[in-house]
């Protein structure tokens, strides 16, 4: 039963993805605006290339802080059970902690973390 209703999803999510995309190309009017294609700038009239280089350590930054964020997801329902979680829970939430700071450690020695 667990491979076949897996397929059935699948069908069931592609027919559903294809269904919404047709109905909506139905629906809508098509019509080209060369402003449709610009960037969007506050009503202001864009100027220059959309397109501009940004340094990598903004992204890298960005992806820490989801890295940390979704940790602290992690980290409440463990703070709700842990009295009935016993040691092992505490152990496993070590060895979490652990982990991350491993991570932590890595992206501070690369110098992920020096803001620019």
């Amino acid at each position: 039963m667990g491979a076949a209703s897996l397929i059935v999803l699948l069908i069931a999510a592609i027919a559903f993805s294809v269904i919404a995309m047709l109905v909506s190309k139905i629906l809508t009017k098509a019509t080209r605006n060369p402003q449709k294609g610009e960037p969007y700038e506050c009503g202001i009239p864009s100027t220059g290339r959309a397109w501009t280089q940004m340094q990598v350590g903004y992204y890298l930054f960005a992806l820490l802080f989801l890295l940390f964020d979704v940790e602290l997801v992690f980290l409440y329902p463990w703070a709700v059970v842990v009295k009935s979680a016993g040691w092992l829970g505490m152990i496993e939430m070590l060895v979490f902690f652990f982990i991350l700071f491993i991570g932590f450690l890595y992206a501070h020695r690369k110098g992920a973390l020096k803001w620019v």
